[in-house]
């Protein structure tokens, strides 16, 4: 039985423009949220259409040959559906109804009245919040649910990661930096040394109703 070449494990119809533009916001998106397994899936499926061979994908990620031959396949079965963590089905946790309004309360009041060093409340420390007030653990996936039948609008950061290539920030900063902070007069020159500017929230902060003014990212 001949080998396939390079790329032709997954179909023709999975390696055209529109849905490789797809698999490249799936590997974005990925690295926005933190999920480094989905988006480890995502640069090795996209190392081998272009090119790549399978041994040198699963040496570069540390993982086996079967690891990357079960993404391929689930990419080339499900497109990048394929690729997203599962998340095991079942009835979320539920509170009480006097719980929902104490929890309407403690995210009104502000993270900081709760506890918290930030200033914005994210998913997860809500959902820490949750646990840790009325023993009961919603996971990171429902939270989004339950804010919003609490009448709580989860914002997106405005911010975000101006070059998504690992690579290329890496370069950006080594490079490109320095030689911002030469320039007299530039706003990074006068940075002390230990110094870094933020490189922006990646957490999701929450707002209530029209009148709840989020702060700012």
């Amino acid at each position: 039985m001949a080998r396939s070449q390079p790329g032709q494990a997954i179909r023709r119809s999975r390696r055209r423009g529109v849905q490789l533009k797809q698999l490249d916001d799936f590997i974005l998106e990925a690295q926005l949220k933190n999920d480094l397994a989905e988006w480890r899936r995502g640069r090795a499926v996209r190392a081998y259409v272009d090119g790549r061979k399978v041994t040198g994908i699963a040496k570069e990620y540390g993982v086996t040959r079967g690891s990357v031959n079960r993404w391929l396949q689930w990419y080339d079965t499900d497109h990048v559906d394929g690729l997203r963590t599962r998340i095991a089905e079942g009835p979320a946790p539920k509170l009480t109804e006097e719980q929902r309004e104490a929890l309407k309360v403690i995210i009104e009041l502000g993270p900081v009245q709760a506890g918290y060093q930030s200033g914005v409340w994210t998913g997860p420390m809500i959902g820490d919040l949750i646990e840790e007030r009325f023993g009961v653990r919603y996971h990171n996936h429902h939270v989004p649910r339950l804010l919003h039948q609490l009448k709580f609008s989860v914002q997106r950061p405005r911010k975000r990661l101006a070059r998504a290539d690992l690579a290329r920030q890496a370069a950006w900063l080594r490079n490109t930096l320095p030689a911002i902070k030469k320039k007299p007069g530039s706003a990074a020159a006068s940075l002390p040394s230990a110094t870094k500017p933020a490189s922006g929230s990646m957490g999701r902060s929450t707002k209530r109703g029209p009148e709840w003014a989020a702060n700012p990212v």
